[in-house]
């Protein structure tokens, strides 16, 4: 686990899952917990904290692939789409990152 955060690949690996339960979070927890329970204060908190792990793993995940020399079209843009799915950061970590 240290050795994850020596290198750009596991930042964004450790960035991934992150984000990935951050999404889990607001979509399985806290979005439920707003609308049927008229509760928002969980969006309220994730929220923001979702949005900057988000863009942090954007911007990860773009300078990896100049640093890495991904070609956007084989790699760069399937890293960028899984953080729009739910379970994608881990898909991709599995499939993608985990081998780099």
């Amino acid at each position: 686990m240290i050795n994850l955060f020596k290198t750009k690949i596991g930042r964004l690996r450790i960035l991934a899952i992150l984000e990935g339960i951050s999404l889990l979070t607001l979509v399985f927890i806290a979005v439920p917990l707003k609308y049927g329970m008229e509760n928002p204060a969980l969006v309220k908190m994730m929220g923001p904290i979702h949005g900057t792990l988000f863009l942090l793993f954007l911007f990860n995940t773009l300078s990896v692939g100049v640093e890495q020399h991904w070609k956007f079209k084989e790699t760069t843009w399937k890293v960028i789409l899984a953080c729009f799915i739910p379970f994608g950061t881990f898909y991709i970590d599995y499939k993608i990152l985990s081998k780099l």
